[in-house]
């Protein structure tokens, strides 16, 4: 593949063309063992089981897939179940029921692509992951299996909910994770509100996303440390294009260099977004100021408020940092007279009112 690194500015759009994006056919054929697999899970997971929880649906996590190795989520809705605190009590069990199927799945072998499901070193493990690949096309995406509470099963088809019902949702899940010291942990039931934020953005800020999500990977295999969420960036990414840009047909360079800035800037981030939560409610305004006065830097999950994307190890940042700054000397960051291209004008900080505001 072509360097990023000494790609002129000018080339960064031509680049992500020619370089980033996952082979078609493999894609295609992804997308339908995707569809194969969550038919199946829906149909097969705890046939026979006394309890009354099934799943309800499958989703898949991921709108910017990168040509070779890709990472992303599958989170396994489960119908039924009654609170975040039985998703917490029966993960084990679930992932157990899930790993048993995906490995008969595996027997059976009748997917396009190559299954393969990962052993876990623990028979009560909490976690589960499998690939999908192509060593013909040398493409992989390693799926990340969650199961979750069905939370928003009442707000599926309703595609203007009243307001009211997410904020009693988001008031009794903070309840719990605060109650439970388990900030973060449900983040997944509200995998589709996730999606929802970057579903119907600009195509040419997914390309930027896509751009951030290879360097990122560059970084990590040069550096072999633990580094900040992937997920972070792409939201530091959204972040610099809603403040500095918002124009279809922005600079890719400008906009590359203005997230690395970012990553520079790490120690001042204050970032969060009120598309479904905001300060409204006293109860969830309250939490949301403690959670937006902690220690830097703060990158808050669109969809759920209690998960800070940004993690809690500075190190990871301090290491991203130094390899961003390295990087903003590169030629990918020069126009075509050598000079530097210009970062769009981005605060570190989004401010936030000081009490609740009430309707």
């Amino acid at each position: 593949m072509v360097n990023l690194s000494s790609t002129p500015a000018c080339e960064l759009d031509r680049f992500i063309k020619d370089h980033l994006p996952a082979d078609t056919s493999f894609h295609a054929e992804l997308r339908a063992d995707i569809d194969f697999i969550c038919a199946f899970l829906k149909e097969r997971c705890f046939q026979g089981a006394a309890h009354p929880v099934r799943v309800s649906r499958v989703v898949m996590g991921e709108h910017t897939m990168l040509k070779g190795r890709s990472e992303a989520n599958l989170v396994v809705f489960l119908n039924d179940l009654p609170s975040f605190e039985d998703q917490l009590n029966l993960q084990g069990e679930f992932i157990e029921e899930i790993r048993k199927r995906l490995c008969q799945l595996q027997q059976e072998k009748t997917l396009q692509v190559k299954l393969e499901v990962q052993s876990s070193e623990q028979p009560s493990s909490k976690s589960l992951s499998f690939t999908l690949s192509s060593p013909q096309l040398q493409q992989e995406v390693e799926f990340d299996v969650q199961p979750a509470y069905d939370v928003l099963f009442a707000l599926r088809n309703n595609h203007k909910p009243d307001p009211q019902i997410y904020t009693k949702t988001y008031a009794y899940l903070i309840s719990v994770c605060t109650t439970l010291k388990k900030e973060g942990e449900f983040s997944t039931c509200f995998m589709e509100l996730r999606q929802n934020f970057l579903k119907h953005r600009e195509p040419k800020l997914k390309s930027l996303i896509r751009l951030v999500k290879h360097w990122y990977q560059l970084c990590k295999e040069k550096l072999g440390k633990p580094l900040p969420p992937q997920y972070a960036l792409e939201l530091l990414t959204v972040y610099a294009w809603e403040s500095g840009s918002r124009d279809c047909e922005f600079n890719t360079a400008q906009g590359f260099r203005t997230v690395l800035e970012l990553v520079t800037k790490y120690q001042w981030l204050r970032i969060y977004w009120t598309l479904y939560y905001d300060f409204r409610n006293k109860k969830v305004s309250d939490y949301l100021h403690k959670q937006l006065k902690k220690t830097r830097p703060v990158i808050l999950d669109p969809a759920d408020p209690t998960r800070n994307v940004a993690g809690s190890n500075p190190l990871c940042w301090r290491l991203l940092a130094k390899e961003a700054a390295s990087w903003l000397q590169c030629p990918c960051f020069r126009t075509c007279d050598m000079s530097l291209v210009h970062s769009w004008e981005v605060l570190t900080k989004v401010e936030f009112p000081q009490e609740c505001v009430l309707l």
